[in-house]
């Protein structure tokens, strides 16, 4: 993810660039205990911030506990959630994340 950040043109300081690795972590961890054989991660940038996006593709569990998305704003992210998409059977979860100006 910081790869493609500095690819768009963002200088991430050392904090900044470790809690964007540390989001994106947690969130994969997250998408693979769901069981199912494939993630997908997606990243995107407006206005000097930054959405990351982990896709489960495993359809049936209910949404987590709380302990995730405290451990993710605990990175200093903008905001975070996590929900279950019911037509497609997967669940999202994101950050969103301020990369500076």
């Amino acid at each position: 993810m910081t790869a493609k950040l500095a690819e768009w043109g963002y200088r991430l300081d050392s904090v900044r660039e470790a809690n964007i690795t540390a989001v994106t972590v947690l969130l994969a961890r997250a998408a693979l205990t769901d069981g199912g054989r494939r993630i997908s991660l997606h990243l995107a940038d407006q206005d000097h911030q930054a959405l990351i996006l982990v896709l489960s593709h495993q359809a049936g569990h209910a949404p987590e506990g709380e302990d995730l998305l405290r451990e993710v704003t605990g990175l200093g992210v903008v905001s975070c959630g996590t929900d279950t998409d019911q037509e497609d059977g997967g669940r999202r979860r994101w950050a969103l994340t301020d990369l500076g100006g």
